[in-house]
């Protein structure tokens, strides 16, 4: 009887680890159907996101607040960016987002910066207000080569 108590303590104990292993790899990883409440899609285009990827940070004052989605590419060839925001952030409508970079080398993320108006996007909205990205090959060439125009 006291070898059989043992095997229920041992057999309840493997399924409260196996349970905690499941939370655990549910909340760490990236669980679409888990974390689509907590966020909302907003779409921006821009006329370069160079170096941008899917899964680059989403940041406002350097505190992240969401991810891009997806990246392609639209009519009047123009980037379009799929912006996943965390609901708990409630973007004024007179809101600008910017393709930045971590450094002069580093990866680029988008920059939201926060606008006044009382006005806010939903899910789906655009975000028209935009500032590509810097082409820094394209600056040291001209001031290497000099300009086109002169």
């Amino acid at each position: 009887m006291k070898n059989n108590s043992i095997e229920m303590f041992v057999g309840l104990f493997m399924l409260i680890g196996f349970g905690a292993f499941v939370y655990l790899a549910l909340q760490l990883g990236e669980v679409s159907f888990l974390t689509d409440s907590k966020t909302y899609i907003i779409v921006a285009e821009f006329d370069n996101v160079a170096g941008v990827k899917k899964g680059a940070s989403v940041q406002v004052a350097g505190v992240v607040v969401g991810e891009v989605a997806a990246v392609r590419l639209g009519e009047d060839e123009v980037a379009i960016l799929s912006l996943k925001i965390d609901k708990t952030l409630e973007l004024p409508t007179d809101s600008m987002a910017s393709v930045k970079s971590q450094g002069i080398i580093g990866d680029k993320y988008i920059q939201l910066s926060i606008g006044g108006d009382e006005e806010v996007f939903k899910a789906g909205d655009l975000i028209r207000d935009t500032e590509s990205s810097l082409d820094i090959e394209s600056l040291i060439s001209k001031f290497a080569f000099g300009s086109a125009e002169k």
